[in-house]
C-alpha cells in the first residue's frame, strides 16, 4: 500500500508540474534521485532506500599512492602492500592488534599480491620483473620463487600448501611446492593470467585479459573455459559456496579478441616475444590516476557449482577491482573510480554500501575477527568495514530550483523505524548552498510530516540525520518529500506583430474560384522578404481573405500559466482603446478591417494568467504594436484617353491613391485577357503614376474598348474604360 500510495502522490506531482502556480512536490525515492546527494554513514539501496552504513574505519593510511593486496594470518595480523610510481621499492606493511609497521621492504615498483599459508609464513609478489618474496617475522625477505615474469597478479595455496603464482605477460600460471621449487602449470594462452582463486576441490579459477576468460582448471592441470566475457578483463575472481564469482571490465577491440581456444592441460612454450610488445591490462594504468577511466564499465557474473553462467551486475562507469563477501555472504564490490563499495542483495537489487575518500576499492578480505577489510588506491589505505553499523549517519540532498521566489510547506518521509530519523531544510537564493543562504531549521515532525520554516526563495535543501534504534538496527526511509508554492509571476508579452493586409489565420474565406495563394510568415520578428509568396502548411501559414487583417504575439509566464489575451485597437490621435476581443486562447487573431476608417493604427495585446490563479490574484502584462495602415478604399482612374498614332491605339491614364502606393496596373481590350501595363517612369512607387500604352488595333476592325486596372499595396482595385477612335 506503501509503494502505491507513494506512486499515485508521484504521478499528481507531475500532474500538478503543468500549472506551477499549483502546489507542487519535491519528491525523492529512487537512487538516481540521490545521485547528486552527499551521504556521510548512509548507504543507499538500487531502489532508493536509505539506511545507515556499516562502520567504515581508518585502520592505516600508508601515503603511498596505492595498495593492491590484503591478507591474514591465523593471528588477526594483517598484511597489506602495494607502491608509488617511480620508487625503487615497495613497501609491506603489517597491522598488529592496532599498531602499524613496515615488516619488509622488497625490491620492485609495487606488492600485486600476498598470501599467507598455514604456518603463517606471509608471501609477497612484485612486479614488473615478478618473483615471490617470503618474510620471515623479523622481517626478512628471501626470493622463495622467481617465475621469469614481468607481472605477478595473484597468488593463491590449494588444500596441500601448494602455491598457485597467475603472472603475465605470457598468461602462465605457476605452481610452487612447500620447498620454493615450482614450474608451469598452466597455460591460459592468452597474455595475462589477471586473477586467481582455488575452489572447495582445489581447482584453479583464473581469469584472464584480454580475452575475458574465466576458466576452471582442475588438479590435474586440466582446463576448461567456463565463460567467455564480453569484457577484456577479468579482474577478480571469487569462489563462494561452490559458485564462482568473476568481475569483466572494459571493452574488447577486434584486434586483442581471441578466437575461443580451450587451454591443453600441456602447452608448448610460446614463441619468444618483447615485452614492450604486450599490452598492460587496463586496471594497472587506470589505479595510477585518479582521473583515469575504462571504456565500457564493468559486469559481474555468477557461474553456479553446475557451470551456469550469470550476469548478477552491471555498471556503465564504475569498474570492479574486488569481489568479497560479508558476514552474511553476500557479494561485496570494490570499485573504482568513485570509490565505492556495493554490496549485492538479489538478483535485481544492491546497494551502494559506502564511498571511501580513495578514489579506487582495490582489495578486500574478509577477517577472521568479523568484518572485512578494505584496501585502496589513490590514496592507498587499509580500512575495516564493519561489522556493525554506524550509529548516526546524514544525507544532504541535491538542491532544489523551484526557478521562482517560492513558499515552503510540509515536508514529510515514508519508511520504517522513522523515530531514528530527523529532517531539516536551509533556503537560498543561491545555486549553490553556502554561508549567504539561511541556517538549517529541523523541520517538526509528527510523527513522520511537518512544515519547513526555511525562508522564501528560489532555492532549497534539505538533510536527514539517521540514528541507530535501540535494537542497533538502523531505519530506512524510502520517501523524503516537500510541499512548495511558487509565487505568482506576471506574465510578459515580449512582441507584437501585425501581418500584411488581406490575409487571416487560419480558416480562409475566398470569395472566387482562383484564390490566391497561401502566404507563409517568416518567424515571429523577422521581416518579410519581398520575393513573392510561398506556400507552407505551418501554423505560420494564413490564407488570403479580402479586407482581414491580423495580429500575432509572443508572451510567456515565469510560473509556466496558461495565458489568454485581450486584443485591442486604436487609430493614431484617438483616445481609447477599442476591444477586438477578449479572452483569447490562441497567440494570433485576424478581424475584418473594412469596418475601420483608413488610417495609421495600433494594436494593444493584454496577457492574463488569470486560468490558472484566483482572480485576485491574476496578474497581466501589455504591449502595444507599432503603427500600421488600414487600407480599403482603392485608387482613382484619371485622364483616361485613347488616341491614334500611325495607325495604332495610345492609351494614356493617371492612377491615384490617397493613402498607398500604387502597386499594379494592368489593360485589356475588348473584354480580354488583362495584359500588365508599366508607369511612364517604369518604377511603381508613388501614390500617382503615369500610363502610356500602345496598343494594336483587332485584326478586322470594328468598335474597340479599352479598359483599365489599377491596385495600391493593399490590393484594393479600380477599373474604368473608355473607347478607342
Amino acid at each position: 500500500m506503501q509503494k502505491t500510495c507513494s506512486l499515485y502522490l508521484a504521478i499528481l506531482a507531475v500532474a500538478v508540474c503543468g500549472h506551477a502556480v499549483e502546489t507542487k512536490f519535491w519528491q525523492q525515492y529512487e537512487a538516481a534521485d540521490y545521485e547528486k546527494a552527499t551521504l556521510h554513514d548512509v548507504s543507499l539501496r538500487s531502489d532508493g532506500r536509505l539506511t545507515l552504513a556499516p562502520v567504515f574505519r581508518e585502520v592505516l593510511d600508508t601515503s603511498t599512492a596505492y595498495l593492491w593486496a590484503v591478507s591474514e594470518d591465523s593471528k588477526g595480523n594483517v598484511y597489506v602492500g602495494g607502491g608509488s610510481a617511480g620508487a625503487s621499492t615497495a613497501k609491506l606493511y603489517q597491522v598488529a592488534n592496532g599498531a602499524a609497521k613496515v615488516l619488509a621492504e622488497l625490491d620492485g615498483l609495487e606488492i600485486h599480491s600476498i598470501a599467507v599459508d598455514k604456518q603463517d609464513r606471509v608471501y609477497a609478489a612484485t612486479s614488473p620483473d615478478g618473483k615471490v618474496y617470503r618474510i620471515g617475522p623479523d622481517g626478512k625477505a628471501a626470493v622463495f620463487y622467481d617465475p621469469k615474469a614481468k607481472y605477478i597478479w595473484g597468488m593463491a595455496f590449494d588444500s596441500k600448501g601448494n602455491l598457485f603464482v597467475a603472472t603475465g605477460d605470457e598468461g602462465k600460471v605457476h605452481k610452487v611446492g612447500p620447498d620454493g621449487k615450482g614450474a608451469v602449470f598452466f597455460q591460459t594462452e592468452d597474455t595475462h593470467a589477471r586473477s586467481l582463486a582455488v575452489d572447495g576441490k582445489d581447482n584453479l579459477i583464473v581469469g584472464t585479459e584480454p580475452g575475458g576468460l574465466i576458466l576452471r582448471v582442475s588438479a590435474a592441470g586440466e582446463g576448461f573455459v567456463v565463460y567467455q566475457s564480453a569484457k577484456r578483463e577479468i579482474t577478480a575472481v571469487a569462489v563462494k559456496d561452490g559458485a564462482v564469482y568473476a568481475a569483466g571490465v572494459g571493452n574488447k577491440t577486434p584486434a586483442t579478441l581471441p578466437a575461443p581456444v580451450i587451454p591443453s592441460p600441456k602447452p608448448s612454450q610460446p614463441p619468444a616475444a618483447s615485452p614492450a610488445a604486450r599490452p598492460q591490462p587496463a586496471v594497472l594504468s587506470a589505479a595510477l590516476s585518479p582521473s583515469a577511466s575504462i571504456a565500457g564499465g564493468s559486469e559481474v557474473y555468477r557461474i553456479e557449482a553446475d557451470g551456469a553462467p550469470h550476469e548478477i551486475w552491471r555498471h556503465s562507469s564504475d569498474v570492479v577491482y574486488a569481489i568479497g563477501f560479508d558476514g552474511q555472504g553476500k557479494v561485496l564490490l570494490g570499485t573504482g573510480n568513485r570509490g565505492r563499495i556495493y554490496r549485492l542483495e538479489s538478483e535485481r537489487l544492491y546497494t551502494r554500501l559506502v564511498d571511501s575518500t580513495s578514489t579506487q576499492i582495490t582489495g578486500m578480505l574478509g577477517s577472521r575477527r568479523g568484518g572485512v577489510y578494505v584496501v585502496t588506491a589513490n590514496i592507498g589505505k587499509l580500512f575495516k568495514l564493519g561489522p556493525e553499523l554506524d550509529g548516526e549517519g546524514t544525507v544532504e540532498s541535491d538542491v532544489l530550483d523551484a526557478e521562482a521566489f517560492s513558499y515552503w510547506g510540509r515536508a514529510r518521509i515514508e519508511g520504517k523505524g522513522l523515530g531514528g530519523v530527523s529532517l531539516e531544510t536551509r533556503s537560498g537564493n543561491l545555486d549553490r548552498p553556502g554561508k549567504n543562504w539561511s541556517r538549517w531549521e529541523a523541520v517538526p515532525l509528527s510523527p513522520n510530516t511537518g512544515k519547513s520554516t526555511s525562508p522564501a526563495a528560489r532555492f532549497l535543501q534539505y538533510r536527514l540525520r539517521m540514528k541507530a534504534l535501540a535494537d542497533g538496527g538502523s531505519p530506512e526511509v524510502s520517501l523524503v518529500e516537500v510541499a512548495y508554492l511558487t509565487k505568482n509571476i506576471a506574465p510578459e508579452v515580449r512582441e507584437v506583430e501585425t501581418t500584411p493586409a488581406n490575409y487571416r489565420f487560419p480558416n480562409p474565406v475566398v470569395s472566387t474560384s482562383t484564390a490566391p495563394p497561401n502566404l507563409t510568415l517568416p518567424p515571429l520578428g523577422q521581416r518579410r522578404s519581398g520575393g513573392g509568396i510561398s506556400l507552407d502548411s505551418s501554423s505560420n501559414t494564413l490564407n488570403y481573405a479580402k479586407g482581414y487583417i491580423g495580429a500575432r504575439w509572443r508572451a510567456d509566464d515565469g510560473n509556466g500559466d496558461t495565458l489568454e489575451y485581450k486584443v485591442e485597437i486604436r487609430g493614431v490621435g484617438e483616445k481609447e482603446w477599442k476591444l477586438l476581443k477578449d479572452k483569447v486562447r490562441e497567440r494570433n487573431l485576424s478581424w475584418d478591417s473594412t469596418g475601420f476608417a483608413d488610417g495609421e493604427y495600433q494594436v494593444r495585446v493584454t496577457a492574463s494568467d488569470a486560468p490558472d490563479n484566483p482572480p485576485a490574484q491574476a496578474l497581466t502584462a501589455t504591449l502595444e504594436s507599432d503603427t500600421f495602415t488600414i487600407d480599403n478604399t482603392p485608387p482613382q482612374i484619371t485622364e483616361m484617353s485613347a488616341t491614334e498614332q500611325g495607325g495604332k491605339i495610345l492609351l494614356r491614364f493617371k492612377a491615384k491613391d490617397a493613402r498607398s502606393v500604387i502597386e499594379k496596373a494592368e489593360y485589356a481590350v475588348n473584354g480580354g485577357g488583362w495584359i500588365p501595363a508599366r508607369p511612364v517612369t517604369r518604377l511603381s512607387d508613388s501614390l500617382e503614376l503615369e500610363y502610356e500604352v500602345t496598343v494594336e488595333r483587332p485584326a478586322g476592325g470594328g468598335e474597340m474598348i479599352l479598359a483599365a486596372r489599377v491596385a495600391d499595396e493593399f490590393d484594393n482595385q479600380t477599373v474604368s474604360k473608355t473607347k478607342a477612335p
